[in-house]
């Protein structure tokens, strides 16, 4: 079902999208070398609710941790562990929050201390391929162009495109309609309309696109083993230009 917002419920989005964007501002701060997953797991937990706010992962489906935290080939839904970070290491943070009644969800991929060239490079092209996909989520475009649009970008450079997760709807739930995938064909799918709040999300693989699932149920990685990356904004489709609710400024900030 597809579920258009009031101005008075993307405001609350919005709300909990800040808490959301800071969290991510916190645990890039502990993106470190030694630093285990569960303490990153800790760290937005504790921001989370001494917020106001509950973590939109836990509990979901059985999931028992706050965060999503994929290494390396891991491309989404890596369960956090005592695994500590090494250099070279890219590490993706998938988080959600619940705030008000209402979901935000976003995602970062960083890299630990000196990661290879080639994936540095992968990081970046998959972050500019997310704001390519948001220039094409206003009044009067399809989904298929979200799609297009990420996935030209990132194939000319040779990468795979994730086919099997995607982007979503959210708002009272976590997953709502429609579905938004980040491949596809320019002018099909449903035609956007104002206030329609989605979650963009291209996962793509520095090799092939083809996915395998862990034995342990959640941890989806890259058949190859080849590194993946991961980025995620909240935004509302608007006239002209698209409302982006989440930032990165507080991880440019805490990196910086």
């Amino acid at each position: 079902m597809i579920l258009y917002k009031t101005e008075e419920e993307i405001e609350l989005i919005k709300q909990s999208a800040n808490i959301l964007s800071q969290v991510h501002g916190e645990v890039a701060k502990h993106v470190a070398e030694g630093v285990t997953t569960l303490k990153l797991d800790s760290v937005a937990e504790e921001f989370i609710r001494d917020n106001g706010g509950s973590p939109s992962f836990k509990g979901y489906n059985g999931f028992k941790h706050s965060l999503c935290i994929s290494l390396n080939s891991a491309v989404v839904h890596g369960i956090p562990s005592k695994y500590a970070l090494q250099s070279g290491d890219v590490v993706s943070i998938d988080c959600g929050v619940f705030f008000q009644g209402f979901h935000s969800d976003s995602a970062y991929t960083h890299a630990v201390g000196e990661v290879a060239p080639e994936v540095s490079e992968l990081l970046r092209r998959t972050k500019e391929s997310l704001y390519k996909g948001i220039e094409l989520a206003v009044v009067g475009s399809r989904i298929g162009d979200i799609g297009f649009a990420i996935q030209s970008h990132v194939e000319q450079y040779g990468y795979g495109v994730v086919r099997e997760l995607v982007g979503h709807g959210l708002g009272r739930s976590l997953h709502e309609g429609p579905e938004v995938p980040n491949y596809g064909k320019r002018g099909q799918g449903m035609k956007l309309q104002e206030g329609l709040v989605i979650a963009i999300e291209p996962m793509v693989n520095l090799g092939s696109r083809h996915v395998v699932q862990e034995n342990d149920g959640w941890t989806i990685r890259t058949r190859d083993k080849k590194p993946s990356a991961h980025f995620e904004h909240t935004i509302v489709v608007r006239k002209g230009k698209a409302e982006i609710l989440t930032t990165f400024d507080y991880i440019d900030k805490a990196l910086n």
